[in-house]
């Protein structure tokens, strides 16, 4: 496998948005949701936003995942934390250590910004996640609750 990762600056990230749409795709079916985004509309969130970090993985120069990052303060540490907000790759290049790659990335990238820890959340119906995670990184001990705002936007 000739894998490789890297930051995608703001201006190139719309070029992900068919890999952007492939992950809505997917998590609409692994949450039961209805929302269908443009696809465009997902590219042009992420080349748009200030606290936005994206990692794309590509094989031979073509992208086949993500994971899209956020800096945030930590104040419980005085410090920064990063959180991982969506993490994707591609069905075919599954089960050959991607996902890992890009996880390992985001920790590489937040020891070099003095990041306190790096967490995620994942919906429970993702097992597949799950079990990478469960071998990879420690629960937290903590749940994650939500308020639904827009009742178009829920998965």
């Amino acid at each position: 496998m000739n894998l490789s990762i890297r930051v995608v600056h703001p201006q190139q990230r719309l070029a992900l948005a068919p890999l952007f749409a492939a992950y809505a795709a997917e998590m609409r079916g692994v949450l039961a949701g209805v929302a269908v985004p443009d696809t465009m509309a997902q590219a042009a969130l992420l080349a748009s936003h200030p606290a936005v970090e994206v990692l794309v993985a590509e094989e031979n120069a073509a992208p086949i995942g993500f994971a899209i990052l956020l800096d945030l303060p930590e104040v419980v540490f005085a410090r920064r934390c990063g959180q991982l907000d969506d993490l994707f790759v591609l069905a075919p290049a599954r089960g050959r250590g991607v996902a890992r790659a890009l996880i390992a990335a985001a920790c590489d990238l937040g020891q070099a910004r003095g990041w306190s820890h790096l967490r995620w959340i994942v919906p429970e119906a993702d097992a597949g996640a799950i079990a990478l995670y469960d071998r990879i990184a420690t629960r937290a001990d903590w749940r994650s609750y939500v308020i639904r705002l827009d009742p178009q936007a829920s998965l």
